[in-house]
Order: structure tokens, then C-alpha cells, then sequence
């Protein structure tokens, strides 16, 4: 989820579920070390709980971008070794580390000596197009063998060559049976599943054998979903409604403004918020037109809803009639 999962997005999703816990985008432990380590690590206290995905293969240096996670108050530590892509290959990290579990647990035995907060690891369950659960099971129990007993995993593998990362999200086959398998064989791990799943019936159906579930491009396209999640989770459920929501993040883009943050780098994350509503993509293409940058977001806000209101009205009358 790079280039997604930012500050202004989690601070939206914390909107609809107070107890999901959520994850930043995978940060380099070169960005970390070397780079603008508030741009990297600030976030809203609001977002609590909230973990620091990581990327990246020394351990020393995972070591000193984990302690910096735990000082800048994550909840969290994980490393990610289940990405794809070609740029992130070309830095030795995500997924192409499943190819050298030792490694992965020479980091996560680094990391887990320098904090205290947990350390987890996202992964698949493979590499390249050679399907074999005994590489996983031993990936995991290398790993495990270090300190980590939290396992996110990504049911399917990852092909490291010929297809986009679109496509590895797509291409090779689910295997989410395998990941049961997992917490057969290690009961005293915790495993979180990940990849393929889009309902909250799908959710509670692996929250019966699993410990968690993980879910990506769909909360992001379909955010409205994540409202269902404290309730699956055995919490009270926040009631808001999607105006609510919409009137409470155009007030975080005002004070982002002041900050000096242009709205639209805040809007860009709701577009989903009405998916599936009469009107949606009229609103859409209002917070999305480029036209009206120069407008205060309240202004913007104002035009949105202006666009919904045909819709609303027909309801209305519609209902008016049936009546």
C-alpha cells in the first residue's frame, strides 16, 4: 500500500472503526535512517492503534529503524517480505527475502533486542511459480525460531519477474488453506490472513480457525466497510453517518491547510467513502476535479454535496410517491 496507507488516510479510517488496527505504508530503513524522519513517521495520535511497516534486509540497520518506530510511538513493528515489485527487489527487500528466511530472522532477532512493542512479518506463501507449503511452514518456522510469533501472510506467492504488481494481486492462485494449515502447525503462533477478501462475511468466517484478518484495496476503494469491523470484532459500533464522516474530514483538511497541506492531498483518500450511494460519482468527480484546487476545501465540500442533492431530491420524491 505505498503511497496509500499515509498519515491522512489512517486518520480517515480511524474514522470508521475505532479498534481496527491500522499500518502505515512500508517505509525503507534508509528513508527512515537517513531521510525526513517526521515525513516519514508523524501521525495523528487519534490513529492509536497504529503499526510501522518496515522494508529492508540488514540487521543493524532494521534494528535502528524498529527502535525509531517504538520512539515515535508505533504499536507495532513489521517487517514486510511479502511486496513485489521490481523496485523493491532492486533494494534487496519484500519479498524476494522469503528466499533467505535466516536472514529475515537475523532482522526480526534484531529488531525484537532493541524494542518492546511486538514484531511482526508479512509475507506470502511463496516465490516465483513453485508452489510448496513445506517452503512456507519452514519459512515461518525459521522466522518464529527468532522472536517473531505474530504472521501476517498473503495466501498466494509472489512472481518476482514478467508480471506488474497489479497482477500479483491477482494472478497467482489464493491458497488461503494453506494459511489454516500454518495454525495447525504452529498453534502457538498467531496468523493473520491476507489477500482476496471483500466482505465482512468473509472476515468472520476466518475469524472463526484465524487470528486476524488483514484487508488491503478493498477497505481502500470501500472504506464504508470498515464501519462493520468493531462490531465483528466484539466492540460497540461507532454510528455515523457518511455526511458525519465527510463534514469531519473536511474539517481535518482546514487545519491541514494551516499546516500548509493542500486539501486535496487529504481528499484523494475519500473518494471511496460513498461507494455504492445514488450520486457517488458525481461527488467523486467534484473532489476530484483538478479545476478546484485553488478553492478551500469547504468551498469544494459545498459544490460535493450540491451534486448529490439532485439525487437526494428524487429519492425523495420517489418515496413521496410509493407513500
Amino acid at each position: 500500500m505505498m503511497d496509500w496507507t499515509d498519515r491522512h488516510c489512517r486518520y480517515f479510517h480511524r474514522l470508521l472503526s475505532r479498534h481496527a488496527l491500522l499500518y502505515t505504508e512500508m517505509v525503507t530503513t534508509g528513508a527512515l535512517i537517513h531521510g525526513d524522519r517526521p515525513r516519514h513517521l508523524d501521525f495523528n495520535l487519534d490513529e492509536h492503534p497504529v503499526a510501522l511497516q518496515i522494508g529492508g534486509s540488514e540487521p543493524a540497520d532494521l534494528a535502528q529503524a524498529a527502535k525509531l518506530g517504538e520512539q515515535w510511538g508505533y504499536d507495532e513493528i513489521n517487517l514486510n517480505c511479502g511486496c513485489p515489485s521490481e523496485r523493491v527487489q532492486r533494494g534487496a527487500f519484500g519479498a524476494c527475502l522469503m528466499a533467505e528466511p535466516q536472514l529475515v530472522a537475523d532482522g526480526v532477532k534484531a529488531m525484537v533486542d532493541v524494542v518492546s512493542v511486538p514484531v511482526t512479518v508479512k509475507h506470502r506463501i511463496g516465490i516465483d511459480r513453485t508452489e510448496s507449503y513445506a517452503f512456507v511452514r519452514d519459512f515461518v518456522g525459521t522466522v518464529a525460531a527468532a522472536g517473531c510469533s505474530t504472521f501476517i501472510v498473503h495466501a498466494r506467492n509472489a512472481w518476482l519477474q514478467g508480471i506488474s504488481p497489479k497482477e500479483n494481486r491477482e494472478l497467482p492462485p489464493l491458497k488461503p488453506d494453506w494459511v489454516l494449515r500454518l495454525k495447525l502447525d504452529f498453534p502457538q503462533l498467531f496468523f493473520v490472513i491476507n489477500g482476496g477478501i471483500r466482505s465482512i462475511q468473509e472476515i468472520q468466517t476466518h475469524l472463526l480457525e484465524l487470528d486476524g484478518v488483514m484487508v488491503g484495496r478493498e477497505a481502500y476503494h470501500n472504506p464504508w466497510m470498515l464501519t462493520q469491523w468493531d462490531k465483528a470484532l466484539g466492540h460497540q459500533s461507532s454510528v455515523l453517518s457518511h455526511d458525519i464522516v465527510e463534514a469531519q474530514m473536511v474539517d481535518y483538511m482546514v487545519k491541514q491547510s494551516a499546516l500548509g497541506v493542500p486539501w486535496f492531498a487529504v481528499s484523494r483518500h475519500i473518494l471511496g467513502l460513498r461507494h455504492g450511494q445514488a450520486g457517488a460519482r458525481k461527488w467523486r468527480q467534484v473532489w476530484s476535479d483538478h479545476r478546484l484546487k485553488q478553492l478551500p476545501a469547504v468551498e469544494v465540500a459545498k459544490l460535493a454535496t450540491q451534486a448529490l442533492l439532485p439525487t437526494r431530491s428524487a429519492a425523495f420524491h420517489f418515496d413521496q410517491k410509493v407513500v
